[in-house]
């Protein structure tokens, strides 16, 4: 084991996490329509399961319908077809090559029911940015233990990685919070 410890290695880990759960967040519905609603949606098409954005694209025209233009006519029906079977509750109106799809508005219990949905997201952020700071933390001992460190010097780099984890976690906080406002405006 080297006699160098890399805090940033650990801190782009931690960074991950939380564009990770970015991600998952673009994918929850809010009151909103938005593109990223149908990135996990995959279509049957050409003898495989491709990703929705590779069959047609995904536009918004107003704040409460999504619209996809389907590249290949004969591919329209498999597209509505993952789209009607997505968990999402959509109800996709196909007009040639296009399905207009209008996004009902969000019930109240269905707003809570997502709120806990990306609150489970966030503490599946927290984990594994906990899980990070234990693998930092490991490497600490075992270069204190290989004697490539002294205990001061360990103790002021397990000092630098709490802080990092705490700012990180500070972080998806500050995102769930935002999600789930975002989420419950009526």
């Amino acid at each position: 084991m080297s006699e160098n410890f890399e805090l940033a290695n650990y801190r782009r880990r931690m960074n991950g996490a939380v564009a990770s759960l970015r991600d998952e967040f673009a994918g929850l519905r809010t009151g909103r329509a938005s593109a990223a609603l149908l990135d996990g949606i995959a279509v049957k098409a050409y003898g495989s399961e491709m990703p929705l954005n590779q069959v047609g694209a995904v536009s918004v025209p107003e704040p409460r319908m999504l619209v996809v233009s389907v590249w290949d006519r004969t591919q329209v029906s498999a597209v509505e077809r993952a789209l009607r079977e997505s968990h999402l509750g959509l109800n996709p109106v196909t007009d040639g090559t296009t399905l207009r799809i209008p996004l009902p508005p969000l019930t109240e219990e269905r707003r809570r029911d997502l709120a806990k949905v990306a609150g489970s997201y966030a503490e599946n952020a927290r984990i594994a940015v906990r899980n990070v700071r234990r693998d930092a933390m490991d490497a600490l001992k075992t270069l204190e233990k290989g004697g490539y460190m002294s205990e001061d010097e360990q103790k002021a780099h397990a000092d630098d990685v709490q802080g990092a984890t705490d700012a990180v976690v500070k972080i998806i906080d500050e995102a769930l919070n935002s999600k789930t406002s975002e989420i419950m405006q009526v």
